[in-house]
Parts: structure tokens; C-alpha cells; sequence
């Protein structure tokens, strides 16, 4: 801390005696509290750039003679406006599809059923999913199944209840309709799948722990 001039922090903490000392200050004075309390060679001490103005508004700048302030340390240049380009363009004609596009980010297509369905017979019979709050375990192992082809193969994060339906019912135990909602409405509830309101209807998605589970 010799070393140091201008405003520092000192901090020394001890979870073992709940000692937690944290002081702000001009160098000397902060190196004159600790020397008073025997923390000399304990805890560290670290240099802050700090204005005046901050020090004055503070709060930590009682007990310090504010000619011993220090000067404003450099941050680099004064912004510039006039480097700043401005674009302008009437409203509604951004065209941020090809905007997107233009930055290799694309737009993801939202499969089929008849997609998801095909994608879903070439995987191998899954293992039951486990746990207390399971069920139906082979259903909810092929719902998740489904959902990952969603999430990583096609890039998105909810499919209705009808392309649940079309695409993978017999999988679920040959659930549509309503027993194929209060299904998704149970793994819902325990936190395994999300509900999704837009406005062509309820959308599910899979919970990312969920998902990343094994069994």
C-alpha cells in the first residue's frame, strides 16, 4: 500500500471471526485508519478511479481534505457526436428480415407435423423416463424426444398442441385432444415442459433442465 496514491479501497474480511472492514478514501488516510486498527499486513488495497464529484456526492469523503482530492484520472476521449452516422428511414421499412440475413443470422422454419413425425421414426425407442412424478414414462420419454428434434434441429422453442398431436400421438399413448392437453398440462405444472400463449393458440416448449436431463 506504500505504493499507492490517490483513492483506494481497502478491504479485509474474515468469515471465521465475521470481521468484514471495507474503507474508501485518499491513500494516506485510508493507510492511517488501517495502521490504527492492526490490519497493517492484512487484507488488500486497490486504487479507484473516481472524480471529484463522486467523492462529493458520496458520502465517503468525510474526514478528507478535499485539497488532497485526486484529479480526475483520464477516461479517454470526450464523445463525438458528429462521428456518429445517422440513418433515417420512414417508418415500417426496415426490412429486418434481410437485415438478418445480411449478418448470417436466419430466420428458423417452422417444421411440419408430417416433418417432425418422419424425424421422430428414424431415432431409436428411448428409455422410460424415471422419477416420482412420472406417469406415463414412455410417453413422456418420446415427448422429449420430440422436443429436441424442435429445439435443436429446427431452432424453436414451442409447437402447438395439434402438431404435438399429428406428429407423434400413437407415441403418446394415442392421446389427442383433451387427454393429450391435460397430459401436457401435468408435465407443465412439474416444471418439465413451458406453456407458450400467441396468437394462434397455447404453444409447449421443453424446460431447458428438462431437456438436458438424462432420464
Amino acid at each position: 500500500m506504500e505504493d499507492l496514491r490517490g483513492y483506494v479501497r481497502y478491504r479485509f474480511r474474515s468469515e471465521d471471526d465475521e470481521i468484514d472492514v471495507l474503507l474508501e478514501g485518499d491513500a494516506d488516510w485510508v493507510k492511517s485508519i488501517v495502521s490504527e486498527l492492526g490490519l497493517s499486513d492484512l487484507g488488500w488495497t486497490m486504487p479507484l478511479a473516481v472524480t471529484r464529484t463522486d467523492l462529493s456526492t458520496s458520502g465517503l469523503s468525510s474526514g478528507i481534505d478535499s485539497e488532497i482530492l485526486p484529479k480526475e484520472m483520464d477516461m479517454g476521449p470526450e464523445p463525438d457526436p458528429s462521428r456518429i452516422p445517422v440513418v433515417r428511414r420512414p417508418i415500417g421499412e426496415l426490412d429486418l428480415k434481410s437485415k438478418l440475413e445480411d449478418v448470417g443470422v436466419e430466420r428458423p422454419n417452422i417444421p411440419t407435423a408430417d416433418q417432425l413425425r418422419e424425424q421422430l421414426e428414424e431415432l431409436e425407442t428411448p428409455h422410460p423416463a424415471q422419477g416420482p412424478m412420472v406417469k406415463d414414462p414412455m410417453a413422456e420419454a418420446w415427448l422429449k424426444e420430440l422436443m429436441r428434434i424442435v429445439v435443436r434441429k429446427h431452432g424453436i422453442t414451442a409447437i402447438t398442441t395439434e402438431t404435438i398431436a399429428l406428429a407423434a400421438s400413437d407415441y403418446l399413448g394415442d392421446r389427442e385432444e383433451l387427454e393429450l392437453e391435460l397430459f401436457l398440462e401435468s408435465l407443465f405444472r412439474t416444471g418439465k415442459i413451458v406453456k407458450v400463449h400467441g396468437g394462434e393458440g397455447i404453444g409447449w416448449g421443453p424446460s431447458p433442465a428438462w431437456l438436458a436431463s438424462g432420464l
